[in-house]
């Protein structure tokens, strides 16, 4: 843990004092505010911040939430029946040859300008990763455990929950490390296609109106709500898996 915040701070140190050398290179400040002007616009309007924040959090937790459930879903019966799995992984594959942004446009005029079209486009973009992980940790369970489990006249059910769930655990929550990274991405294209509230929002009508300084501040609370969400996966992560090595 120790390294890992050494690592992110001296991380965070390169890029600031990259960014410092930068804005003293001549880089008008509608394109690169400097540090100073980011963080007056934090002191600024903090309310308007935190409240554009909230939002696109809820977003992206509903997001996860249907995303990540659905996935679960679609991964878990494609795994326990044949039929399912011819029926529906041929669709899940097909699913990622269309662009999801290229779907964003009739999604919202589908939905509306409303939360339920940004959190349609993010599920759609996070749905991926967690039922194909998901579905390749079931199906990667070793047969002798589940020869053992049937020698030990194991319930179909039980039989999931004590030994195929336990094994699929580290395919999930690789999965759903990689949702909550790609939730943030999700809900900003939500909001640019088409929204009046939001992270995404705030920073396309900041950059209109030549306030560069008011979307990094946005873009900032942004990359924070993605680490955070990455910070509780992995929390998760340590809590429920058996360390290893």
């Amino acid at each position: 843990m120790k390294s890992r915040l050494s690592n992110l701070f001296y991380f965070l140190g390169c890029v600031m004092a990259l960014w410092v050398i930068l804005t003293h290179r001549g880089i008008p400040d509608y394109l690169l505010p400097t540090p100073q002007q980011v963080g007056t616009a934090f002191v600024q309007q903090p309310a308007l911040l935190l409240s554009q924040t909230v939002i696109t959090l809820s977003e992206m937790g509903l997001a996860l939430l249907f995303g990540v459930g659905g996935g679960v879903i679609i991964a878990v019966a494609m795994a326990s029946h044949v039929w399912i799995r011819r029926l529906f992984y041929p669709l899940v594959m097909a699913s990622q040859v269309i662009p999801v942004f290229t779907l964003a446009p009739l999604l919202v005029l589908w939905l509306g300008f409303g939360i339920g079209s940004k959190v349609v486009v993010a599920a759609l973009i996070l749905f991926f990763p967690v039922c194909l992980t998901l579905f390749d940790g079931l199906s990667r369970v070793p047969q002798q455990w589940l020869d053992l489990a049937t020698t030990l006249q194991a319930s179909r059910w039980r039989c999931f929950w004590q030994v195929r769930w336990p094994a699929a655990l580290p395919f999930f929550f690789s999965g759903l490390q990689m949702a909550v990274i790609l939730a943030p991405i999700g809900v900003v294209l939500g909001e640019w296609v088409g929204a009046s509230q939001g992270l995404g929002y705030l920073m396309m009508q900041s950059t209109a109106r030549m306030e560069t300084a008011t979307s990094f501040a946005a873009l900032i609370c942004l990359m924070g709500l993605a680490v955070l969400l990455s910070g509780v996966v992995q929390g998760l992560r340590r809590y429920f898996l058996w360390p290893t090595g």
